[in-house]
């Protein structure tokens, strides 16, 4: 199928960058350190559905602190990539410094390498449910967020691309913007068979999705949602936006969703230039997709 393309790529990009990325990493993002005039704190939250405690990261806007009570804020979720934790987006690029421009609360959740799904096969691993029902009212009951549809946005790289699509598809009656970075878009298609002998990518996959006709892959194969969904609730999508490196071995398949989405008439903006799957690229594009974003939040 189309948007399988890439696959054995991302196998390959994944092997290799789990015994380079954290180097490559730190010296593609090395910057001295700025005093930020907003404050990022570490949390966690005592999570019934996951059974565990689920930390992740907040940025507030800078005059969050002395703002008046009844002073509210629009909200970014962010997600992050397969291998990757809460902290990467602001350990690995300057999005604290970009976050100075915007009076977004940003909250960047831990995903592990759930796929923001829940499992087929592990009960307490429901990532999904627990970003929707239990994080978002946590931090909007306890921050002064804009709770309106218009001013909730969500995004994310690869991995958290992918989640950041899905939960717009899922759940538009909350978002009002979805943002995919080099997202890994045909996760769900993916089979054991197709997976072949590496260990880490099969065991991921099968452990969240489960057999190659699962209901779990069935409702969680966005490709599918867009092509079942009838023009009345396409309508009532968000605006996707989405971008992909040329040199990304995932690129055709996010061009294969963008000719999809056009072809649906899904409001959307696909971009295609230079790069590749690495922090340089997403450095680049969270700027992009932050100026895009205020377009859209009232």
């Amino acid at each position: 199928m189309k948007n399988k393309h890439g696959l054995k790529l991302f196998i390959f990009w994944l092997f290799v960058c789990s015994l380079i990325l954290p180097f490559a990493a730190e010296a593609q993002t090395a910057k001295p350190k700025v005093e930020l005039p907003h404050k990022v704190v570490n949390l966690k939250l005592n999570s019934k559905l996951m059974a565990r405690e689920m930390p992740y990261r907040l940025i507030l806007p800078v005059n969050y602190q002395n703002s008046n009570e009844k002073t509210f804020y629009p909200i970014l979720y962010l997600l992050h990539g397969l291998t990757g934790h809460f902290d990467n987006w602001t350990d690995k690029t300057k999005l604290t410094e970009y976050a100075a421009k915007y009076n977004y609360i940003i909250v960047m959740p831990e995903g592990d390498n759930g796929w923001f799904t829940d499992s087929a096969t592990v009960f307490n691993d429901r990532y999904e449910s627990y970003i929707i029902k239990e994080l978002i009212p946590e931090i909007e009951k306890n921050y002064r967020v804009k709770t309106a549809r218009e001013n909730r946005l969500i995004a994310g790289l690869s991995m958290g691309g992918y989640g950041a699509i899905k939960f717009g598809l899922k759940y538009p009656e909350m978002f009002a913007v979805v943002g995919s970075f080099s997202g890994a878009l045909g996760a769900a298609l993916w089979t054991e068979k197709e997976l072949g002998g590496n260990t880490f990518i099969s065991k991921t996959i099968m452990s969240v999705y489960g057999a190659a006709d699962s209901k779990t892959r069935r409702e969680n194969e966005i490709f599918q949602i867009v092509r079942e969904m009838p023009a009345d609730k396409i309508k009532s999508l968000p605006f996707i936006y989405l971008d992909c490196g040329t040199e990304d071995m995932l690129y055709r398949s996010n061009r294969d969703f963008a000719n999809l989405l056009q072809e649906k008439k899904v409001p959307h903006e696909f971009r295609e230039l230079p790069g590749g799957h690495n922090w340089i690229f997403w450095d680049s594009q969270i700027q992009e997709f932050l100026e895009l974003s205020e377009k859209f939040i009232k």
